[in-house]
This record gives C-alpha cells, sequence and structure tokens, in this order.
C-alpha cells in the first residue's frame, strides 16, 4: 500500500508551480460546471422541450463551442493566452446568471450559443498556457494533471448538482455556475499575472509555419478526435436520459454515477499516464487503445438490463477517456510546433466543438427514431472508424520518419 501511495505521489512530482495554480483555476471552474451534465433533463422536465428541440439547442450549444474555439485561437497568437483566458472565465460568469432568465426555444438556442462561445474561447488558450508553462519533458503529465483538476471538479459538480435540483431548483446551478467562473477569473488575477510568472517553454516561431489546415496528417487526426468526441458527448445528454428513462435513475443517482467517472479520474489517470510514457506504446497508440475502450462501453450497454452494467459501463469508458484524451492532447501540442500554437490548438478545439454540434441532436434524433439499442450500435460503428483513421495517421507517422 505504502509503496502504491509513493508511485502516485511521484506522478506528481516536477509539474511548475504555474501548472499547479493553473490546475486549481480549473478545478474551481469545473466544480461549478452543473449546468452542462443536467442539460438536458433541464430543457426536458423544467421547459418541457422535445428530444428534437433538445438536439437543436445542442447543435446550437456545438456552433458556439466551434466558433468560439477558432475565435480562442486566432486570440491566443495575437493578445496571448492570458488575456483571453480570463476575459473568458468573467464573461461567462456573467452569462452563466443571465441565461436562466431565457426560457423560450429560440432565445435558449441563441444564449446558449453565446455563452459556449465565450467559454470555450478559453480553450485553445489553456494548450498554450500549459505549454508556456510546462518542461518539454512534463506535457503529458502537465496535461493530464489539469485533466485531473477538471474531472475532480465534474465529479463534484453533479453530485452537488443533483442536491441542488432536489432542494433548490434548477435555477440554482446557474448562480453556481456564474460565481465559480467570476471566483477562477479572480484567482487567475492573484496568480498567474504575467508580470509575475515565467514561462518555461516559450513558443517558437517558426519560418514558413505550417497552417494547422494543411497539414493533413494532423487534419486526419483531428477528423477522428472529432468522432471520438461524437460518442463521447452522449455521456453528457443522450446517456442521462437513458439512465433516467430505460433504468429509471433519479436525478441524485445519475449525478452521482456522472461524479464516478471523474472520481475514477482523480484517482487512476496521473498513475496510469506515468505508467504508460514508459512503455513503447506510441501517443497515437494509446489514443487507438482508448477510443477501443470508449466503443466497448457503448455495447455493453446491449448485453443486459441489469443496472449494474451502468457501472461498469462507466468504468471502460472512463478508462478510455483516461488514456485517449491526455495522449491526443499531447500529440496536438508537439504537432503544433509546425506552426502557429494558438490556430493549431484552436484546430483541435474545433474537432470536438464540431463534436457537439453533430454528436448531441444526432444522438436525439437516432433515439427518437430508431430508440436507445439502435443508437448504442450506431455509436460502436462510429468507433470502428474512428480506430481506422488513427491506423492512418499512425502509418503516416512511421513513413515519415523512415523518410
Amino acid at each position: 500500500m505504502q509503496r502504491i501511495l509513493r508511485h502516485y505521489i511521484d506522478s506528481f512530482s516536477g509539474l511548475s508551480k504555474e501548472i499547479w495554480w493553473l490546475a486549481l483555476i480549473t478545478l474551481i471552474n469545473r466544480a461549478g460546471a452543473m449546468v452542462i451534465p443536467f442539460l438536458s433533463l433541464y430543457l426536458t422536465d423544467n421547459l418541457n422541450f422535445t428530444l428534437e428541440q433538445v438536439g437543436w439547442v445542442m447543435t446550437s450549444f456545438g456552433l458556439g463551442s466551434f466558433f468560439g474555439a477558432w475565435l480562442g485561437g486566432k486570440l491566443s497568437d495575437s493578445i496571448g493566452y492570458y488575456k483571453v483566458i480570463l476575459g473568458s472565465l468573467i464573461l461567462t460568469g456573467i452569462s452563466f446568471i443571465v441565461v436562466q432568465f431565457f426560457t423560450d426555444f429560440w432565445s435558449i438556442c441563441i444564449s446558449f450559443f453565446i455563452l459556449i462561445a465565450i467559454a470555450d474561447a478559453a480553450r485553445p488558450a489553456f494548450f498554450v498556457a500549459l505549454s508556456a508553462y510546462s518542461k518539454p519533458e512534463n506535457k503529458t503529465r502537465s496535461l493530464t494533471f489539469i485533466r485531473l483538476a477538471i474531472n475532480l471538479g465534474f465529479s463534484a459538480g453533479p453530485a452537488l448538482g443533483g442536491l441542488i435540483i432536489a432542494t433548490i431548483g434548477y435555477y440554482g446551478l446557474f448562480w453556481v455556475d456564474g460565481i465559480t467562473c467570476i471566483i477562477a477569473g479572480i484567482v487567475m488575477i492573484q496568480t498567474l499575472n504575467p508580470k509575475k510568472v515565467k514561462e518555461l517553454d516559450k513558443e517558437v516561431i517558426v519560418d514558413n509555419p505550417v497552417p494547422a489546415y494543411r497539414d493533413s496528417t494532423y487534419v486526419i487526426f483531428l477528423i477522428s478526435l472529432a468522432l471520438f468526441g461524437f460518442i463521447f458527448v452522449q455521456y453528457f445528454s443522450t446517456i442521462p436520459l437513458y439512465y433516467k428513462e430505460v433504468h429509471q435513475l433519479t436525478e441524485g443517482k445519475i449525478g452521482l454515477l456522472l461524479a464516478l467517472n471523474g472520481a475514477l479520474i482523480f484517482l487512476f489517470e496521473m498513475p496510469l499516464i506515468a505508467y504508460l510514457e514508459k512503455t513503447s506504446i506510441s501517443k497515437i497508440g494509446n489514443v487507438i487503445n482508448g477510443f477501443l475502450f470508449t466503443g466497448i462501453s457503448f455495447l455493453l450497454l446491449l448485453v443486459t438490463p441489469w443496472t449494474g452494467i451502468l457501472v461498469i459501463g462507466m468504468i471502460i469508458a472512463t478508462l478510455g477517456e483516461m488514456i485517449a484524451f491526455p495522449f491526443g492532447n499531447a500529440f496536438a501540442l508537439e504537432r503544433a510546433k509546425k506552426g502557429r500554437q494558438g490556430a493549431y490548438m484552436g484546430l483541435y478545439s474545433m474537432s470536438f466543438s464540431a463534436a457537439h454540434i453533430f454528436g448531441h441532436n444526432s444522438g436525439m434524433q437516432l433515439i427518437s427514431n430508431f430508440g436507445y439499442n439502435n443508437s448504442w450500435l450506431f455509436m460502436a460503428v462510429i468507433a470502428v472508424i474512428g480506430i481506422f483513421l488513427l491506423y492512418l495517421v499512425k502509418r503516416r507517422l512511421t513513413h515519415q520518419k523512415i523518410n
């Protein structure tokens, strides 16, 4: 037991204090991120939206994310990551408080588009900041540490969110989300002011940089990640509905099941990544393995009506997430050195935004027209296609090394 604890502690060694501050800011922000996991339930239960309407709201959510990621990448290269992150945190906090007062279909679509555009403008900036605050040899672990903070926040968020819904109502989620975003911005002003901190790995300005959209290997990689995101976002839209409608789980139990995801990541992701970094498996190889586990998690839902399979499926999906995301992020940051980091990471973030645009809505439409079981089969097929594309990327990288 003592050896396991020592290994866990050692997996955090060598990270800069700036990464620790960035993780704390992320934790504060994500601990209040309660609206998104319960958004589909809020729209159906509180506002009486149909599944088709919920799907279109999720599409506007995704379009906002796509636009915000593009804008954030551009702004990161022009005004710097610090200003982009800080502005996003403060404005997102205000937006969360305001958006609760919109209740009809079109105002919800527009307000969530604006809200998520502001929030996700910070995503490429966070990646650039993380790269700047990390030594090259620590970047995968730094990425994993930030993800740990995100998921620790998400672990607390849904559990607390379910309690808030049961005692206060859905509107309490918007206030908590808004206030925590603003608090995260204040902490950032106090700890990561560029006049007080130093960059450990400054961005290299490349002569004749390769535009991200012309790097064909990178584009294929992003398409595969968009497909991964397509099936992964189901855990924040269609899966909670499946838990409630098919397995009759309450909001509180749904919150606890979603919290299991964050708890597992908090306990196991850092040691797992530290171990996998020492193996001969490439970054792309690890992403393939993660994609495979996530695809299997959907097939498990077809095996038995036993409610316990939901826990097993969540564990398998979380394992896939723990492997795929850190190594996918690390590969993108490594590839970004061929051009401008903001543009590359903006395109990376846009791949997941595309998943939000099509994933939520398609999932809702599939369920409405073909039922849950056929929808889970479709997600498994998407996983197979994504894995095939990643194998193409792996072959290209091997060929490039040979030449």
